[in-house]
């Protein structure tokens, strides 16, 4: 059996790079939002888009947010459970280029948010969109990068199944 190259076996760490990035991306706009509004204030950017200081206990569409607080620990533990899984598929499938930057998108955006959960309780979320009276609900850098990573999953299964 032959010895594994070291460059090759640590190809996998570069896809953290793109994690990281993530991470302080978001965690320097929620710092930036939360030094320049109050909660719950309102700055109208277009009209269309708002930023908004806003906090969420639950997930995405705040769902459990009104739970009793058990929500808190179940989420710390599913986001920590999502990026072990997450870095144990990015080290056994790095040379898949598109999967492995969804990966990483998602892993930062699970820690980014993570992040919130332990430090704060809850997410802070900023960026709100609506449609004249309909507000989708705000959400953060972070949950964009989960959107965006699980597209591309998507967009993943498909071109490889295509070209089968």
């Amino acid at each position: 059996m032959a010895a594994e190259n070291p460059a090759i076996s640590r190809n996998w760490l570069r896809w953290f790079l793109i994690s990281a990035l993530v991470i302080v991306l978001d965690q320097l706009a929620k710092f930036w939002i939360s030094q320049s509004l109050a909660p719950g204030e309102i700055v109208p950017l277009t009209p269309f888009f708002n930023l908004v200081l806003t906090y969420n206990a639950g997930a995405a569409f705040s769902f459990l947010s009104q739970a009793s607080g058990w929500q808190r620990g179940f989420f710390i533990v599913v986001a920590l459970a999502a990026s072990f899984l997450i870095t144990y598929l990015l080290r056994r499938h790095h040379q898949k280029r598109l999967f492995s930057l969804g990966l990483s998108l998602i892993l930062g955006g699970a820690v980014g948010n993570l992040w919130d959960r332990i430090v704060l309780g809850q997410v802070m979320d900023f960026l709100d969109f609506y449609i004249q009276a309909y507000h989708w609900p705000a959400f953060n850098v972070a949950d964009s990068a989960i959107t965006c990573g699980a597209a591309l999953l998507i967009w993943d299964s498909f071109s490889r199944h295509a070209a089968r």
